[in-house]
């Protein structure tokens, strides 16, 4: 079975980078677009970074120049490069797949990760 696992959250001061992962595996035939998503505390879940299949990005407005998304197709994984970093930035990340497997190759199923915390606090 499909499975998408995320990595990388953490604690972070106000200026500084992370970067997390996403990795998609079971049983693939391939990975068409990606994206990462967000929620804080109260707020609605919102869109940060897309990549499709071909590699073109889209970005929310709030982290364009300082977020980069980008995606490893050997691996069936997807990064978020995320520099300059805000308290406001402060979230959980959700990684975001569509997701062709194996059994139905020919039907694209969308898959989400558990989520991962990032923290930017002095």
């Amino acid at each position: 079975q499909v499975q998408l696992v995320e990595s990388g959250g953490g604690l972070v001061q106000p200026g500084g980078s992370l970067r997390l992962s996403c990795a998609a595996s079971g049983s693939i035939f391939d990975v068409n677009n990606m994206g990462w998503f967000r929620q804080a505390p109260g707020k609605q879940r919102e869109l940060v970074a897309t990549i499709t299949g071909s590699g073109s990005t889209d970005y929310a407005d709030s982290v364009k120049g300082r977020f980069t998304i980008s995606r490893d197709n050997a691996k069936n994984t997807a990064h978020l490069q995320m520099n300059s970093l805000k308290p406001e930035d402060t979230a959980v990340y959700y990684c975001r797949a569509d997701v062709r497997p194996v059994a139905a190759r020919t039907n694209s199923f969308r898959y989400w990760g558990q989520g991962t915390q990032v923290t930017v606090s002095s």
